[in-house]
């Protein structure tokens, strides 16, 4: 009689991809829209310029996109993913789901598929659980994609946040192995006390559309950005030390903070109270603005790009959004000892051109520990 199969206990990110809309929109075309300036904006925010969809892009292309980009990096065949995560609150339409129409859009058949819906915490709440599906053998291969499209639900001249959102999707694909590597310690809270202070009022079944919530505006994102704006810094501050503790690790033991991009100020105040210098700080908020549940994965590609991670570095990712709700991961960054210089499937996928090369080749380089 054969021995059970051994469980999975680890879940290591093996891939990773990003997807921005074609165009970049500066701060000083709002000029002309609201009473802002370039110089207000920065000031405080830290944005420069976002990315805004344009005719065709929507939250399930750039979704499709970014999961592409990231199975080419794995150099895995689509038909052996398990699962589909998408963490997004603008969908492409409120029935069916994004996650199915990416599932299809990749060829990936034999996968589930779900959204996520924890606003700009989504991708923490879907790291958390693809590392508890991996690491209980429920599946081996599971994609998690934070994706949204918020220029679409925006009130133009609203400055209080027509300037602070953009749009975008990040990739990553969590693959089980033996290493221990991978989610050491997470935290996933919500307060539903608060969920008004960030909100999309019209559309649901409490007010479904009509003509009367179309011109009350219904529609488009509220915010009491004081009030978020406190919650965002004690939430992160509060979240990143319950994690530790849980982890049984220090501050000092991060080796990378990647903190949800929604505005300098909240990111700086709430590194101060960590005591964490800047240097191990990353942030990407100028170029992107607040990409909602896009934001971490967006700032890990980039940070990968920039060679800020390497084999054995802990990273810490902390999200809050509306909900209210957070979520807090320590993941400890171990990339596949083979990566591969070239793949097998991608050349007849539409979409994939030479960054999954250069994602690869940023790989080789971290495991052989050269910059």
């Amino acid at each position: 009689m054969s021995a059970p199969p051994r469980l999975a206990r680890y879940a290591q990110i093996v891939g990773w991809g990003k997807a921005l809309p074609a165009r970049a929109m500066h701060n000083r075309e709002f000029e002309s829209i609201v009473d802002t300036s370039d110089e207000w904006i920065r000031e405080r925010t830290g944005i420069v310029e976002r990315r805004v969809a344009g005719p065709g892009e929507t939250t399930a292309t750039l979704a499709t996109q970014a999961a592409r980009e990231a199975l080419a990096v794995a150099d895995l065949d689509p038909r052996r993913v398990d699962f589909i995560l998408v963490a997004t609150c603008t969908p492409d339409r409120l029935m069916p789901a994004t996650a199915p129409i990416v599932q299809q859009a990749i060829g990936a058949p034999n996968a589930g598929a779900a959204d996520v819906n924890a606003a700009c915490a989504g991708f923490g709440y879907g790291l958390a659980m693809a590392s508890g599906m991996i690491s209980s053998g429920m599946w081996r291969n599971v994609l998690v994609i934070g994706a949204d499209t918020l220029s679409r639900w925006l009130d133009w001249r609203d400055r209080s946040t027509c300037v602070l959102f953009g749009d975008g999707a990040g990739a990553v694909l969590l693959a089980a192995t033996d290493e221990p590597t991978g989610l050491l310690a997470h935290e996933l809270g919500a307060d539903g006390s608060g969920a008004g202070l960030l909100e999309i009022p019209g559309g649901g079944s409490a007010a479904p559309s009509t003509i009367e919530t179309v011109q009350a505006g219904a529609h488009f994102i509220k915010m009491e950005g004081r009030a978020v704006f406190r919650f965002a810094v004690q939430i992160i501050v509060n979240s990143v030390r319950a994690t530790l503790a849980r982890a049984r690790m220090a501050v000092d033991d991060l080796d990378l903070f990647i903190p949800h991009q929604a505005n300098v100020r909240i990111v700086d105040a709430a590194a101060k109270a960590l005591g964490l210098p800047p240097e191990k700080v990353f942030t990407n908020v100028d170029r992107y603005g607040n990409t909602s549940a896009a934001s971490i994965p967006l700032a890990l590609c980039d940070a990968i790009e920039a060679g800020r991670l390497r084999p054995g570095d802990n990273v810490a990712m902390c999200g809050f959004g509306a909900g209210l709700t957070w979520g807090t991961a320590i993941f400890q960054w171990g990339v596949p000892s083979d990566i591969p210089s070239t793949t097998s499937w991608h050349v007849v996928a539409s979409g994939i051109d030479g960054r999954a090369d250069r994602a690869r080749a940023i790989a080789r380089r971290a495991v052989a520990g050269t910059p």
